[in-house]
């Protein structure tokens, strides 16, 4: 159900006033601290945020594909890290339980996960397997009334503070993707550690780290669906999180574009303004254009989605095309703040590092291509 005009044009305006006026200031304090501050998510969560793509009936907002990816937008005008901090809510840590979860199941868990009460995180990579998903290592043996979990996830996002994990783990005999099945996992079972964050390239605030499992006695009931349906799930799960990353990016895109536009007003190189130069207007040129086809693409991808069409290459074109536009955008910006672009105070160079990491994770660049072109063929071009 997509929330009234009235209602959610609100919620649009609201948030937008929250990311300028309270997310954007702090950001080189995220940078240097590595951390959002604990009011900033608490205001996060009383803007229910951290519920924005779960059922009113079990306390979120409910919003539709296509509202979820405006919201997105507006947070990409900030620092990624900032959105990271409900995103595995909102995304890859609550969708297999949104989307495959029997009804005791939502009951328990999702009125905490929309709260905020809970963190929720999505552990699929591990130390042999990332593009390769189909190949998981850790294992699920079924021993009575639990299946006993061993193995290591590697590069979770947000492990660091995650109460539950949607776990991906071989449960049988069968190669590749048909004998991985998905698992509710709470961190407070014995057995479960995490490890250290990782030092990483940008997107400081938003942690990543190991989680590993030592025979950790998950009951049967926290399976979610049938054995050997969790790469399914999975790949369902990513469908939609793709589709939000792609608007994150468009988000960041439309950032840079107006911070280059307002830069350039006001810098002066061979006795007028940067912005009369061509060669400058030129990169803004590309920079807009891009980012407007981007804009077009997810969100014209994200109605199909609501209209319960199939999306599975459009969705995988949305995150490859906005992801490459994005890193393009934040080079030309570094090139067109010049010297100033190289130096922190400006925040362009956090910007160009915390864009890289979007072509990567979620699937990627590559990913992306190969499934673009497999639906390609597959619907006869």
């Amino acid at each position: 159900m997509a929330l009234d005009t009235e209602t959610f044009d609100a919620l649009i305006d609201h948030l937008r006033r929250f990311v300028a006026d309270r997310l954007r200031p702090l950001e080189s304090e995220v940078e240097a601290n590595d951390a959002i501050p604990d009011a900033v998510v608490q205001e996060m969560r009383e803007m229910g945020l951290f519920g924005l793509s779960i059922a009113e009936e079990y306390g979120g907002l409910g919003l539709t594909m296509l509202e979820e990816a405006k919201v997105a937008i507006e947070m990409g005008r900030t620092t990624p890290a900032f959105r990271s901090t409900f995103g595995t809510n909102v995304g890859i840590g609550s969708q297999g339980l949104v989307m495959a979860g029997t009804p005791e199941q939502k009951r328990e868990w999702l009125p905490r996960i929309a709260s905020g009460e809970i963190v929720t995180s999505f552990a699929l990579t591990e130390p042999d397997v990332g593009s390769d998903s189909g190949s998981v290592k850790t294992r699920a043996v079924r021993d009575g009334d639990v299946y006993r979990l061993t193995g290591t996830k590697r590069y979770i996002t947000n492990a660091d503070k995650a109460d539950l994990f949607t776990v991906m783990a071989r449960t049988g005999d069968e190669p590749g993707a048909r004998g991985v099945s998905a698992f509710l996992v709470p961190k407070a079972l014995a057995g479960v550690t995490i490890g250290e964050p990782e030092k990483k390239m940008g997107q400081k605030g938003a942690k990543v780290a190991d989680v590993n499992f030592d025979d950790v006695a998950v009951p049967v009931a926290n399976r979610l669906g049938a054995e050997g349906e969790g790469f399914k799930i999975a790949m369902r799960v990513l469908d939609r999180g793709r589709l939000h990353i792609s608007a994150v990016c468009v988000g960041v895109a439309e950032r840079l574009i107006a911070d280059c536009v307002a830069y350039t007003a006001e810098r002066k190189q061979f006795g007028k303004p940067l912005a009369d130069h061509q060669l400058i207007q030129a990169m803004i040129a590309d920079s807009k254009t891009e980012a407007l086809a981007a804009r077009a693409l997810v969100l014209e991808t994200a109605k199909s989605k609501d209209e319960g069409k199939d999306v599975v290459m459009e969705s995988a074109a949305a995150k490859y095309f906005a992801s490459e536009m994005v890193g393009r955008v934040a080079d030309r910006a570094v090139q067109i703040y010049g010297g100033a672009g190289y130096i922190a105070d400006y925040g362009i160079e956090r910007l160009y590092r915390d864009v890289r990491l979007f072509r990567i994770y979620e699937g990627t660049s590559q990913i992306q291509q190969i499934i673009i072109a497999r639906e390609t063929m597959k619907r006869g071009g």
